[in-house]
């Protein structure tokens, strides 16, 4: 039973109560997808035995714990810095409710009931669940104001904090089929449904991820109430007078998304991890309520932010001051912000985008960032973590929100606690399906078990993705079956550097994929970037794709500036970097081979591909101002890779010739 529930509502499948319109295509749920691989099931494992237990353990010592018994108490003073701290332990309980779905764990499942026992005895009468006012109502945190909701809109995060706490307890009713922390979260929704709404009290959240949560609830409990508030709250923005003239975002509005209605805005503004909240909730709400304004808004959007505002490994969010979107094309290189929380916020948005429209690009998107820009936030030992992901390191250069190494938590620790919550569900993001069509997404070695057409139907997959492109599927019909097998052809394949033309590769000659059915190549169109093979399936029938696993050169749009006259290097779905670990200490200095050759390298960095060729190193000789270059040997890491085996510099993208002898000469 505890399954079947985690099934039908975890990745937005069908949903428990009656509904007649969702997603047009559903994702494969997580608990029926077996990893069985060597580059994402020890991450999944680490985030179990590891990561988890780590972040309980820092709420605990950094007094996040702490804050709730203090506000069961009703005295003492809120001991940690951000009235939104009460999330970490929210998130965390998430990640180990859908790390305990697949991976029984009695020792965890008593903790996180003990955790639920400390936040329900923290809930005031009415529902109320907020800490940092709680706890000493006549003192509030600064962020909060005097009264509830009364700075909801800008600093107080009580409706974030209600959103993380709606979504973990969604997460853990689902995983374990207990009410302890569903029924709190339910009290606090009430509360909600009885403050806000048309008549009642208006606002625009000024942290999005309550609307998230409160589909999550709905979908949980069939209330209708709880999708009508989180639409409500989405179209409370554009309410508020703001400077439309000031280029501030506090004062214009934008770093809110709060500029203007939902439905008239075209461009990814404002801080990055609010957006994708906001954007994901609006694709739900597109979903379950057919509404196409909202879907138009966030094709627009999605369009803006491909094209012209995300980092080629897939970060988004440029700009320190906001942790924000910039201008169209503003992607500097040595102040890049690119937060962690952002790469997953944008991995939730895509996989929805795809749900409504079933276009390989969102999979291509969701790709990008997952095996570059976001794994890069958690570092290979499950316990150290990059809030931002540079795109350069250099000795010399340095500015506040540069993170060189990696650290144990932070204060504002959202990043660890987001991850935590993310690999779990991972599996989830394999497959996919609408009636007959059986989506492929990610190349993943392991084993699912489908329903198509109420037939039971197991897939295999065989691979050692993402270092090799030699895909096999084992195809297990409990009976001769009709469907439609779907597999996607990577844009990388297609030389497509990321979905949107933002960045593409130097050498544009497409790329040729034999695919073969039980040994004989066939013949497949493509629909919306799938091989489409439609045949009745037989037990023991097996799909071999091969994807040309080339090393390509890529170029940014000119109009990105830092990027000119520079190229960086993707082979697969992987971004590279040259981390001074491999190459005597620096790589500002580099200028790139014009060959490299893949060489496979157990012996570091838990296993890798790691590239290499005879490149040049810049010598610069101050006294007399010259330049000249010497022969070096060139080593590249996967971009997620650096920064595991100490500080240094750092590069992702290289110059074609000798430039910046000033930097070099630092």
């Amino acid at each position: 039973m505890k399954r079947q529930l985690l099934s039908l509502a975890l990745l937005y499948v069908i949903p428990l109560c009656a509904q007649q319109a969702d997603y047009p295509v559903r994702a494969v749920d997580f608990t029926a997808v077996k990893l069985t691989d060597s580059f994402w099931l020890p991450r999944v494992r680490t985030n179990h035995s590891v990561t988890i237990p780590a972040s309980f353990a820092r709420c605990e010592s950094t007094g996040r714990v702490k804050n709730f018994e203090m506000a069961a108490a009703k005295e003492g003073k809120f001991c940690t810095k951000f009235p939104f701290d009460d999330t970490d332990i929210y998130k965390t309980i998430e990640g180990a409710s859908y790390s305990m779905a697949v991976t029984p764990d009695k020792r965890m499942d008593a903790y996180v009931d003990s955790l639920i026992t400390i936040v329900g005895k923290a809930q005031e009468p009415d529902g109320y669940l907020y800490t940092a006012r709680t706890i000493d109502p006549a003192h509030p945190h600064d962020w909060s104001g005097p009264e509830r909701w009364v700075r909801e809109h800008e600093l107080s995060h009580e409706l974030y904090n209600s959103g993380h706490m709606f979504e973990a307890a969604s997460a853990h009713y689902l995983a374990t089929g207990k009410r302890n922390f569903l029924d709190i979260a339910l009290k606090n929704a009430d509360l909600l449904v009885q403050t806000f709404g048309p008549g009642k009290r208006g606002v625009a959240p000024g942290h999005e991820v309550v609307e998230m949560g409160l589909v999550r609830l709905y979908r949980i409990t069939g209330k209708k109430e709880y999708l009508q508030l989180a639409k409500f709250f989405i179209d409370e923005r554009g309410k508020r007078q703001y400077n439309a003239k000031s280029r501030n975002q506090w004062e214009n509005g934008k770093y809110w998304q709060d500029q203007a209605p939902v439905v008239d805005q075209s461009e990814a503004v404002g801080h990055a991890v609010r957006a994708m909240y906001l954007y994901a909730a609006m694709a739900d709400i597109a979903a379950l309520e057919g509404d196409t304004a909202y879907l138009h808004a966030i094709d627009r959007i999605w369009d803006n932010m491909a094209t012209k505002k995300i980092y080629v490994q897939g970060g988004i969010g440029a700009i320190p001051e906001g942790e924000r979107f910039g201008e169209n094309y503003e992607l500097p290189n040595a102040t890049a912000y690119n937060e962690t929380c952002a790469a997953i916020g944008n991995a939730f948005w895509n996989q929805r985008m795809f749900q409504l429209h079933g276009d390989s690009k969102y999979i291509d998107m969701l790709e990008k960032i997952l095996y570059n820009g976001l794994i890069s936030g958690v570092g290979l030992d499950g316990k150290s973590f990059f809030y931002t992901n540079a795109m350069q390191i250099r000795r010399g250069e340095h500015h506040h929100s540069m993170e060189a190494g990696r650290s144990g938590w932070f204060e504002c620790s959202c990043c660890p606690t987001n991850m935590v919550r993310f690999l779990p569900s991972l599996p989830g993001y394999v497959y996919a399906q609408k009636q007959k069509d059986v989506y492929v997404n990610l190349f993943i070695n392991s084993t699912a078990s489908l329903q198509v057409e109420k037939q039971k139907v197991k897939i295999t997959q065989s691979n050692n993705y993402p270092w090799e492109g030699d895909l096999r599927f084992n195809i297990e019909p409990a009976s001769a079956t009709d469907f439609t097998l779907k597999i996607r052809i990577p844009g990388w394949v297609r030389q497509e550097a990321i979905p949107g033309g933002l960045y593409q590769f130097k050498d544009r000659k497409a790329a040729n994929v034999v695919i073969k059915v039980n040994g004989q190549p066939v013949t497949y169109e493509q629909e919306q970037g799938y091989a489409v093979i439609k045949k009745k399936w037989n037990k023991k029938d097996v799909v071999e794709v091969k994807l040309p696993m080339e090393t390509h050169e890529v170029l940014a749009d000119q109009k990105i500036k830092d990027d000119n006259g520079k190229v960086a290097i993707q082979r697969g779905p992987l971004m590279y970097c040259a981390e001074w670990k491999d190459n005597d200490g620096r790589t500002s200095n580099l200028l790139l081979p014009d060959v490299f050759q893949p060489e496979e390298r157990k012996d570091i960095l838990n296993g890798v591909v790691v590239l290499k060729g005879q490149g040049k190193s810049i010598q610069v000789n101050e006294q007399q101002q010259q330049v000249s270059t010497v022969p070096k040997q060139v080593t590249l890491i996967p971009y997620y890779a650096w920064a595991n085996r100490g500080e240094g510099e750092m590069n992702v993208w290289f110059p074609e010739k000798i430039v910046d002898v000033d930097i070099l000469a630092k």
